[in-house]
């Protein structure tokens, strides 16, 4: 399989998976082509409700990984945070099917919309950040089942990604005739992400308690009815870290401005939906001076180490050529650079009034 092509089930493998849960006569199953293009969903009617069936991805099918992932959603359903739950399988009660290499789930089926990109839904998403890290200080998971841990902050693979992206990119059209620009490209990330890294660890980041994180905030992993969440999704990189990690991610993603080809995205964040996630996420959970401090930082990480790997894996994010994506991280890092002290001060000033 491409990175462009998604991953399927056939008929066989439904039948064979679906009977491991007491879902009564099936009325429907129907593809749910949301989410990554190698995890695999369906939905499915049964006479008893609506569920969600999902494939993990190969690199996200580690047992140990599930079951603490799992724990996690449960300890959050029981407290009444809008989580999918998950269903117990008809023999054991077990949250999961393991057959041969593969993992699946399935969950209740909650009604929601994608994010609109309303300064409304921006706010109600770092609100329900701030619950969820309000109710992560409360889980304790069994010695038997360790946290992950490893972020985008530490990325110990983006480094070597960037630097071996070329190898990659040479069998790619979007490439060809470019190598000493790419060069170049690769050498300015490098440079932007080390030198984040190095800013916010000399500056106490390490001194910060660890607690448990979602690790992949964004606008795909949630649903909206009426510009709030009615679901937040998706907890296959839950692990164990510092709670500004999910925020300044969440800053990046949720103002991110791009439609279209990634060359003819703006350079520029939308500052509303900046200031309106973390205006939201401050109502719990106020962020220290620091933290402020460290937010343009590991947002430079956040988006250099969200393109890489499948970059450096496939020369593609999605649908977009490698080459043409990097370009456009360059553009957003250097407004970014330019405009980190102006975003701090103005969403500071924001929050506090």
């Amino acid at each position: 399989m491409t990175q462009r092509e998604r991953a399927t089930f056939d008929a066989a493998e439904l039948a064979v998976v679906l009977s491991y849960w007491d879902l009564g006569v099936i009325e429907s199953v129907t593809p749910f082509l949301r989410g990554s293009l190698r995890s695999p969903k369906v939905g499915v009617v049964s006479e008893r409700g609506k569920f969600l069936l999902k494939r993990r991805a190969p690199r996200r099918a580690h047992p140990d990984r599930v079951r603490f992932s799992h724990r996690v959603q449960q300890h959050l359903a029981a407290g009444g945070f809008p989580v999918a739950r998950l269903q117990p399988t008809r023999d054991r009660g077990h949250t999961f099917v393991q057959l041969r290499e593969s993992i699946y789930e399935l969950f209740e089926f909650i009604a929601g919309g994608p994010f609109r990109h309303t300064v409304e839904e921006a706010m109600d998403a770092g609100y329900v950040l701030a619950r969820f890290h309000q109710a992560m200080h409360g889980f304790a998971a069994p010695p038997s089942l360790p946290a992950p841990r490893g972020d985008y902050h530490e990325g110990v693979g983006v480094r070597s990604g960037l630097l071996s992206i070329g190898s990659t990119l040479s069998s790619h059209d979007s490439f060809t005739g470019d190598e000493a620009e790419l060069a170049a490209l690769v050498q300015f990330l490098v440079t932007a992400y080390e030198a984040a890294q190095e800013t916010v660890e000399t500056t106490g980041f390490s001194a910060l308690p660890p607690t448990i994180v979602h690790c992949d905030w964004h606008p795909g992993n949630l649903l909206f009815r009426k510009e709030r969440v009615v679901a937040a999704l998706d907890y296959d990189s839950v692990r164990l870290s510092r709670q500004v990690i999910d925020v300044a991610n969440g800053a990046l993603q949720f103002s991110m401005v791009a439609s279209g080809d990634p060359a003819g995205w703006p350079e520029h964040t939308d500052e509303a939906r900046y200031h309106a996630f973390l205006k939201g996420y401050e109502s719990l959970f106020p962020l220290s001076p620091q933290e402020w401090s460290w937010i343009p930082h590991l947002m430079t990480q956040a988006l250099i180490a969200e393109c890489v790997p499948p970059i450096q894996e496939t020369g593609s994010l999605g649908p977009w050529a490698g080459f043409r994506v990097l370009q456009m991280v360059r553009r957003k890092l250097r407004w970014l650079a330019a405009n980190e002290t102006r975003l701090e001060r103005s969403a500071r000033g924001v929050v506090a009034t």
